[in-house]
């Protein structure tokens, strides 16, 4: 038998493994094309503004749209790392897709494109709908649908050529023509390259046409990401002088923090570094203070507009120690911190424009268009209610609400500490549901009495003998009065509390217990200075926080 009758039955051999190989190579195609889209799509964002990202865009509407139940589930899964969760599992739905897109693009190029053009739609409708959003902000995700839709082609070409890159021994026949030289003549042959079944593949211009779109893709992306820092506002953040305060926070007792003494006791004042963070931004506003206005609206007066130099320049700074608490906070969480502010008193602003007594609630608009509905009569009457500038001696860290965020000691953050703050609005809670309202959380949310055991930690071995049970307790605005302890089917036994500074700030409180060896059960509950003791009733952090006693099993060897 001689090679040329052979030829026949080998190609039908490989016209399988050579169609899966054209499969995989497509769907990498997808991949590829997508990559594109999304580096170009980075670079116009440098032009626009980070929040025009489609990934940051649509990130943000998927927060936006998912129920409560799974967003409640992904803090307490990933905590503040809710937020590169996210990110991550956007671009794994837009890889797959992505792949998806390859494939249909291969048996048919114009659905391949229509594919490409929904995703980048997708990403248009989630830039222009964000509260913050204008018309500009779908330019980049309209850019790089052009740049993903051009790139799909090109790879696809290659795939669906005529010519393979290695043509086997053929019958000699007419030489092929080729095809017009330069760009428009390449361009042409891309265009009109059909769905042929049984075309060959030429794998060095596949290889060549996707080693380009990568090159694109990485260079369009990392640059878009690098130039999208001119956007950052840390510069401005460290050159900021921060006033003195006219009423200073009170000094600390001697001995104040029992941190020092007790490893694994949380300190009493959180470092910025360290402390909690949740809310809905993906892209952290950046706002320059010479451009920051923060407007009164609504249910006042005499409204007015402050520049943060109008804030600075006040004759009635403050200076506070006071805990916040997130209402995501599970029982036992570590979704709280302290921290020292400086800032103006909220109810003296208030005052002093006019409002109105018939306003019940503050719609308070952060620069995103996120929205916080705080209780007006909270504003006015707690002392320490502020608009904070200031964070453990510095300026507000960016991703905490620089230049300015509101604070109100008792209420949980959703209705009370509204980040990178741009307007204030007096208004009713009939006339409007703020962004977490609207998503069936309570409209009033005064923090409950609450405790947690930092040390031992829970299910991990010590050696039996006496040591430290300790851990932090709080009720903002009241105080704490007793923490106790229990363990096992012991009686409660009362802990040392640290010194009372604040009522708004949140006490240590430590108790030395002899541990013999076994694995012991460990409780422990608050008592506010009202004389409320912390219920041991559970409840899940919706619709208005946890409650029940922090309960760990330890082992002692």
């Amino acid at each position: 038998m001689t090679v040329s009758e052979q030829a026949p039955r080998a190609t039908a051999d490989d016209a399988a493994p050579r169609a899966g190989v054209r499969r995989s190579l497509a769907a990498l195609v997808g991949l590829l094309a997508a990559a594109v889209a999304l580096g170009v799509a980075e670079l116009v964002a440098a032009v626009v503004g980070p929040a025009s990202s489609p990934v940051v865009a649509v990130g943000d509407a998927a927060i936006t749209l998912t129920p409560e139940p799974v967003k409640a589930f992904a803090i307490r899964t990933f905590g503040e790392n809710d937020k590169i969760a996210l990110i991550a599992g956007t671009l794994l739905v837009i890889a797959l897709y992505a792949l998806l897109v390859g494939l249909v693009g291969l048996r048919n190029r114009v659905l391949g494109i229509a594919g490409i053009a929904l995703f980048g739609a997708v990403g248009v409708v989630a830039a222009v709908t964000r509260p913050s959003a204008g018309v500009g902000n779908g330019l980049p995700a309209l850019v790089g649908t052009l740049a993903g839709v051009i790139a799909l082609m090109a790879l696809l070409a290659p795939l669906q050529s005529r010519t393979a890159a290695s043509p086997a021994p053929a019958e000699e026949g007419p030489a092929p023509v080729p095809s017009e030289g330069g760009l428009a003549g390449r361009l042409r042959d891309v265009l009109g390259a059909g769905d042929r079944k049984g075309a060959g593949m030429d794998r060095r211009r596949f290889f060549l046409t996707s080693g380009v779109a990568a090159g694109v893709a990485v260079v369009a992306g990392g640059g878009g990401r690098l130039l999208q820092r001119r956007f950052d506002v840390a510069g401005d953040r460290d050159d900021l002088v921060l006033p003195r305060p006219a009423s200073p926070a009170p000094a600390l007792p001697r001995g104040a923090d029992l941190a020092r003494d007790v490893e694994g006791l949380t300190p009493l004042l959180t470092p910025n570094r360290d402390f909690y963070r949740v809310d809905t931004a993906i892209a952290v506003p950046q706002i320059r203070p010479a451009d920051y206005r923060l407007t009164m609206t609504g249910k006042f007066d005499s409204p007015r507009t402050y520049t943060l130099q109008d804030l600075l320049d006040r004759d009635d700074v403050i200076e506070r120690d006071i805990t916040l608490t997130c209402v995501s906070n599970e029982v036992g969480g570590k979704l709280a911190g302290t921290a020292r502010w400086l800032g103006v008193p909220l109810g003296a602003l208030l005052r002093e424009n006019g409002v109105r007594s018939d306003s019940d609630q503050l719609v308070c608009t952060s620069q995103d268009g996120m929205t916080i509905g705080a209780p007006t009569r909270s504003a006015l009457e707690v002392e320490d209610a502020m608009l904070a500038f200031g964070m453990n001696g510095e300026p507000l860290p960016v991703e905490h609400g620089f230049p300015v965020r509101m604070l109100i000691p008792g209420l949980y953050g959703y209705v009370s500490a509204c980040k990178w703050l741009t307007r204030i609005e007096a208004t009713t809670f009939d006339a409007f549901d703020p962004y977490w309202v609207e998503r069936d959380w309570a409209a009033q949310a005064p923090i409950k009495v609450f405790s947690r055991i930092d040390t031992p930690a829970p299910l991990r071995a010590f050696p039996a003998g006496r040591r430290p049970i300790a851990g932090v307790a709080w009720a903002q605005t009241r105080g704490i009065a007793r923490v106790e302890v229990k363990v096992d089917d012991e009686d409660w036994v009362e802990a040392e509390l640290s010194p009372e500074v604040d009522a708004d700030l949140w006490r240590q409180w430590v108790l030395t217990y002899d541990f013999p060896a076994g694995q012991h059960a460990v409780a422990v509950r608050a008592t506010s200075a009202d004389g409320e003791t912390q219920t041991d009733e559970r409840a899940r952090p919706f619709p208005n926080g946890a409650s029940g006693w922090h309960s760990i099993q330890v082992i002692a060897r």
